[in-house]
């Protein structure tokens, strides 16, 4: 889907061309974003503001999404756009603009601030898997790569079921923030043909490898992403096992040595 096989994650308010263009050097996706693309998402997005959190609120969302990905056109790495919606037609607005730039749109499954859930975003569309399955089939029928945002310890969400449902409604990839479950990561890349992206606390090689271990076909960096230092010890990790075929997955362990081996900080 993308080499090296570091990606940049999203983060509301920062994460834009410059961003990426930025983080180039040492990822090979970045997600722009996430933005919010219908007026109750938007409405979200202007109360997570009122009460300082930072939020992409341009006039116009879909021409905001345009022009990024047109800004980071001649950069190399894979561009991607993490979407908020409480209704399925922008996603398939997206989803076009994403499919002409040859960029992923990425469904925001994720976010669990209270303004966001009630709007019907995030957490809450992780919820109700149907409508989640209805976006991906709208952005996939759009004829762009879809990947969901998702996150593990949601109550009343069986994880594994949802990528498989969402690998049938035509989704090619799950980006999961494992949380405090890193093992999470072997059940979602057993369940589902689906390239999986592990993110939370990707900083060092000893992160790395263990989600690597877990059967993750790719790991991502969010808060430390405009930190060089870090991504170089993450990409270093990264192409060390790939390029060894340390792949011994659903263990959480490697066959070089132990997961937890740390590495120190440069």
């Amino acid at each position: 889907m993308f080499g090296p096989r570091v990606a940049l994650a999203s983060l509301s308010g920062r994460s834009d061309a410059a961003w990426a263009a930025g983080g180039a050097e040492h990822a090979g996706a970045a997600f722009l974003g996430g933005i919010a693309l219908d007026e109750r998402s938007r409405e979200a997005a202007r109360e997570l503001v009122a009460r300082d959190r930072e939020e992409f609120l341009p006039e116009d969302p879909l021409a905001f999404v345009d022009a990024e990905l047109e800004a980071i056109d001649d950069v190399p790495i894979q561009p991607a756009f993490n979407v908020r919606s409480a209704t399925v037609e922008p996603i398939e607005a997206a989803a076009e603009i994403c499919a002409d730039r040859d960029a992923v749109i990425e469904i925001n499954a994720h976010c669990r601030q209270d303004e966001l859930c009630d709007a019907g975003c995030g957490e809450a569309l992780l919820a109700d898997a149907d409508r989640l399955c209805e976006y991906v089939a709208a952005a996939s029928a759009a004829g762009a790569t879809v990947s969901v945002k998702a996150r593990a310890e949601v109550d009343g969400v069986d994880l594994p079921a949802t990528a498989r449902r969402i690998d049938a409604a035509g989704a090619d990839a799950i980006h999961v923030d494992a949380m405090d479950t890193e093992s999470a990561i072997a059940d979602v890349a057993d369940a589902a043909d689906l390239f999986v992206i592990a993110n939370n606390e990707v900083r060092d090689r000893a992160s790395v490898r263990e989600y690597l271990s877990y059967g993750a076909d790719a790991v991502s960096v969010g808060r430390p992403s405009d930190e060089p230092a870090v991504l170089r010890r993450v990409r270093r990790a990264v192409d060390e096992w790939f390029e060894g075929g340390e792949q011994d997955h659903g263990s959480g362990t490697t066959t070089a040595e132990p997961a937890s081996t740390p590495e120190p900080h440069s």
